[in-house]
């Protein structure tokens, strides 16, 4: 096993990561953050028949970004490892937007990993988002901070990735990121490009660490990326063109996919890498969902140019429930539970819908079985490629919603009805319930036809 040292990074302008929403107060929360230089040599990989084979070694230094309890009594003992996304050119965590809450409240350790080329080196990015005036490397930003910082090339990144993980997990004295801490289990997670990452990292790598227990996907397309080659970042284009590819059985450490509907069809085709449940592997696909979403942009949602209003479904509450039952599946305990998929008619290569217009079976959350909008992760049209991952919200027939409810109160029961029941499946935790039923929208429930008055709909 390759070694590797952290540094802690200080000084200059602060840690640099693209995020829309700042998430939990860390401080209010008892959790500090700290970043690190990592150093070490990493080897780079190529297909071999079945298997793989070690091509050459490098040397990098990369970065961790960690959020870690200050008091060490408030430890879970699990530790949620990111593959950082560098879709729009610079590194991202979309995941730790997603999980944050959970992460904080539980007591988890989050560690960011700068896996590829693009986040250290900076890039152009795939999903058509300029990031300032053009590329630009974090030493070349910040040289006072990141001026050491060198990636080799993503042929390299698996490497990076698992020598870091493994690092994690040899906490000792109080130099390591994680000193005083006592890790029992480690779970990486990562989301689009990362997933896709991912995805081929358990297919043809994990072993060679021994360092992960369990496996959160979210958001991957059909194919797996590929190893890459050095000095430069792989070009996630080719994975929308490859092979479908589904997860080995042969496995031997716990798996669960995430999924929304942009992912299943539209270019992600999921569809075509569907496979069964086994007793190492569950796929969720969420119902009223996109790739990314309004609680991942948040306040910036007017800057994307998007026609209409982002999808504002509920796949946060789904992925925190995810991340609960992956550790508890990883240390050894039950499953999560089973899911049907979304609803495709083969003939027409399209989501079935109700009559509202969104879409059936799938993971269902209240926003969709007791809809007052339609939620989708499928936008037509020519359009930027960022508003086609971020689907869309569209109104509702208000004729539809009255002959559904009655009025308000009778939306508002079905609703806390819909909560307890995706709470009780498994699909969303006890503690998200306030937060759920606060995504109510009453607003939208057209008044009864003897009151002619009722309030404004909007789309907020």
């Amino acid at each position: 096993m390759m070694s590797v040292a952290f540094t802690e990074l200080t000084g200059g302008a602060g840690c640099s990561i693209v995020s829309a929403t700042p998430g939990p107060d860390l401080t209010a929360h008892g959790y500090r953050e700290n970043e690190y230089a990592v150093h070490g040599i990493a080897r780079s990989f190529a297909p071999s028949g079945a298997s793989f084979a070690v091509v050459d070694t490098a040397a990098y230094t990369t970065r961790a970004l960690v959020r870690r309890p200050i008091d060490t009594a408030d430890f879970t003992g699990t530790v949620v490892v990111e593959w950082l996304n560098v879709s729009s050119g610079a590194d991202a965590a979309p995941e730790y937007t997603y999980l944050s809450d959970e992460l904080v409240r539980a007591g988890y350790v989050w560690v960011g990993i700068s896996a590829q080329f693009t986040g250290i080196e900076g890039g152009h990015g795939s999903v058509g988002m300029a990031l300032g005036s053009g590329p630009q490397s974090l030493a070349a930003k910040d040289p006072q901070r990141y001026g050491d910082l060198h990636h080799p090339g993503d042929a390299y990144c698996f490497d990076i990735f698992g020598t870091v993980c493994a690092a994690l997990r040899q906490a000792s004295d109080d130099s390591h990121p994680l000193g005083g801490l006592s890790v029992k289990h480690l779970l990486a997670v990562g989301e689009s490009q990362s997933a896709m990452a991912l995805t081929t990292y358990a297919n043809h790598v994990v072993e060679v660490h021994d360092a992960i227990d369990g496996i959160l996907i979210h958001s991957r397309a059909a194919g797996e990326m590929p190893f890459g080659d050095p000095g430069c970042g792989v070009d996630i284009a080719t994975v929308f063109d490859a092979d479908p590819a589904t997860i080995r059985e042969s496995l031997r450490i716990p798996v669960l996919i995430v999924q929304t509907e942009t992912d299943v069809l539209t270019n992600f085709r999921f569809v075509r890498s569907r496979q069964p449940d086994t007793d190492r592997l569950r796929l969720w696909e969420i119902a009223g969902t996109a790739h990314a979403d309004l609680h991942q942009i948040g306040p910036y949602e007017d800057l994307l140019g998007c026609p209409t209003p982002v999808n504002r479904g509920q796949q946060r509450f789904v992925l925190r429930a995810a991340l609960s039952h992956l550790t508890r599946w990883a240390g050894g305990g039950t499953p999560p539970p089973s899911a049907p998929p979304l609803c495709v008619d083969d003939a027409t290569d399209t989501f079935e819908l109700d009559e509202i217009g969104n879409v059936r079976g799938g993971v269902r959350t209240p926003c969709v079985d007791v809809p007052t909008q339609v939620l989708s992760g499928i936008v037509s049209g020519e359009l930027p490629r960022i508003c086609l991952l971020f689907g869309s919200t569209t109104p509702a027939d208000p004729d539809l919603l009255a002959r559904r409810y009655r009025d308000t109160d009778d939306y508002l029961a079905q609703y806390r009805a819909a909560t307890t029941e995706v709470i009780d499946a498994g699909f969303a935790l006890e503690a998200d319930r306030e937060e759920i039923l606060a995504d109510a929208r009453p607003d939208l429930v057209p008044a009864p036809t003897s009151n002619p008055s009722s309030p404004q709909s909007t789309v907020r």
